[in-house]
């Protein structure tokens, strides 16, 4: 019955991170254009800060586990897209965008494990 139920959460979880992956894709889209990968760049980076704050707070404070189902495993699973990065990445080097492509690879690794760290932190600092 527990397995069901993590599987209910994650898919529900996942179904809410796609749409509110889509929402923000498409803002940033329409704030910066479309000669970047910005949109899948920012959610990359969002999803990350707020996986490192799921981390301290559920992890390590040992909260439900099918919170962290539904949040991280489903709702974040849902909206962090690296498939998407991959596909953008790739989009850039075959077009011979070389340079941005590299901005966007190091970018989107770098920022994303930098704004883990920062959500960590933040959690951290404000729960003591």
């Amino acid at each position: 019955m527990q397995v069901i139920q993590n599987i209910i959460l994650i898919g529900c979880g996942g179904a809410a991170g796609a749409v509110v992956r889509a929402l923000v894709g498409e803002a940033v889209l329409r704030a910066f254009g479309q000669g970047f990968p910005a949109g899948t760049l920012v959610v990359n980076a969002m999803g990350s800060f707020a996986m490192g704050v799921l981390a301290v707070l559920l992890l390590e404070r040992t909260a439900d586990p099918r919170i962290f189902a539904f949040l991280a495993t489903g709702l974040l699973g849902g909206f962090t897209t690296f498939s998407a990065f991959s596909l953008d990445a790739a989009v850039l080097i075959q077009n011979e965008r070389h340079a941005a492509a590299a901005i966007y690879i190091a970018g989107s690794v770098g920022l994303s494990i930098l704004l883990f760290f920062a959500g960590s932190l933040a959690v951290r600092s404000w729960t003591g």
